[in-house]
């Protein structure tokens, strides 16, 4: 892993963020604004008149979208770690598409066999000219 620090990881495919995904997602986090879930409101009041998605609800399509580019072999457990930094410079709107680009930035090893990897995530959107999310990602690691 460590000859990979530094290095491109990958883009993954593109997935659909649609109107029921977001409104399950308010459903699961009780995150009911209008902005959200209202659609009638957003075609009359938001750009595009469209609802837009949770930043929390785009950051969690990452482990989704990270396992298409980042092959682990004889992995026996993976889990996400944590977020350093994230920021949502664009929003999502319903029925966006959504898809990940990843460097690995750094790999650490500790003394109990578990290894963790940072990676710096870009998310973009087919209708934004800047990402929608960027963070960086710690996943813990046993092999």
């Amino acid at each position: 892993m460590k000859k990979q620090i530094g290095k491109f990881l990958g883009t993954s495919s593109w997935t659909t963020v649609s109107q029921e995904v977001i409104q399950k997602f308010a459903e699961a986090t009780e995150d009911f604004q209008w902005i959200h879930i209202d659609t009638e409101k957003a075609a009359a009041l938001l750009p595009g008149g469209k609802n837009l998605a949770h930043g929390y609800l785009t950051l969690s399509l990452v482990p989704k979208l990270i396992y298409e580019i980042l092959p682990l072999e004889g992995v026996q457990m993976a889990l996400n770690y944590g977020v350093n930094k994230v920021r949502f410079p664009a929003p999502v709107y319903s029925g966006d598409q959504i898809r990940l680009k990843a460097t690995l930035s750094n790999v650490e090893e500790s003394p109990d066999g578990n290894t963790k990897l940072f990676i710096h995530a870009t998310m973009e959107s087919n209708h934004a000219d800047k990402p929608v999310c960027v963070a960086e990602l710690i996943t813990l690691v046993r092999f």
